[in-house]
């Protein structure tokens, strides 16, 4: 397990655990390491100290000393090893903490491939998409080549997102652009972008699960983290779910 805190910790500060996609949780185009060091400065840069765990079921210990968890973790790969990964019994175990803690008031951010993490095991792939309101679908979810594109604010007048892009309620980032995801019909819809001549939403919050959830599918790789609207919108949605007063138009 390796473990990186922002700086800046200090006593009455809120505190983030940032799960890192590692073990049975990483493949070979993400680098959640880096993103997630990315994310945590991010975090620190706001007034949050954040803790990054690599997703070994050690990592999901203590979930209720954190305000905030931040899933940046991958598909499960194809060939786990127990020895290195842990057995199911001991993932068992980090999924139940997991799901109490989302489903009494648990304050959660996924990213990107988080909504297709976790999802070895049929019984927590559907408790998993119930935490985050809509999931990748296997054989139906894709992205068009990634490069610069074009996203549409559709709640402009929620926290997360007022203010965020100009006039228009648009704004461009450099990144994947997830298409066709599950969404369920009690998440709301913040952020779209379109292909194939369909909205597809990429940005929404959910919370009929008993906790409270954002997902993002932005944040490829580091160079999508550093682009100014996509660190603001991370922030954001952050201090939202923190309940922040610091969170303004």
């Amino acid at each position: 397990m390796t473990t990186h805190t922002a700086t800046g910790a200090a006593s009455g500060r809120r505190r983030a655990l940032v799960l890192a996609g590692r073990g049975r949780y990483e493949d070979p185009w993400h680098d959640t390491a880096a993103t997630s060091h990315e994310v945590a400065t991010a975090l620190g840069e706001v007034g949050v100290d954040a803790e990054v765990r690599g997703t070994f079921p050690v990592a999901f210990d203590g979930l209720g000393g954190f305000d905030l968890v931040v899933v940046n973790a991958c598909s499960t790969r194809p060939a786990p090893d127990a020895e290195v990964d842990g057995d199911d019994a001991a993932w068992d175990g980090a999924f139940a903490a997991l799901g109490a803690w989302a489903s009494s008031g648990g304050r959660l951010l996924a990213l990107h491939q988080a909504a297709n993490a976790f999802q070895d095991r049929p019984a927590w792939a559907e408790a998993w998409h119930g935490a985050l309101g809509g999931s990748w679908v296997p054989g139906r979810s894709m992205h068009p080549e990634r490069g610069r594109g074009l996203f549409d604010v559709r709640d402009p007048a929620h926290p997360v997102t007022r203010g965020l892009a100009g006039p228009d309620a648009r704004f461009t980032a450099d990144d994947e652009r997830y298409s066709y995801l599950d969404v369920a019909p009690a998440s709301r819809v913040l952020v779209t972008q379109r292909h194939d001549g369909v909205d597809h939403p990429v940005v929404w919050t959910h919370d009929a699960h008993g906790g409270l959830t954002v997902y993002d599918a932005l944040g490829h790789d580091v160079r999508a983290h550093r682009e100014p609207v996509r660190r603001r919108l991370l922030q954001r949605e952050a201090l939202w779910l923190l309940g922040s007063p610091a969170l303004s138009a």
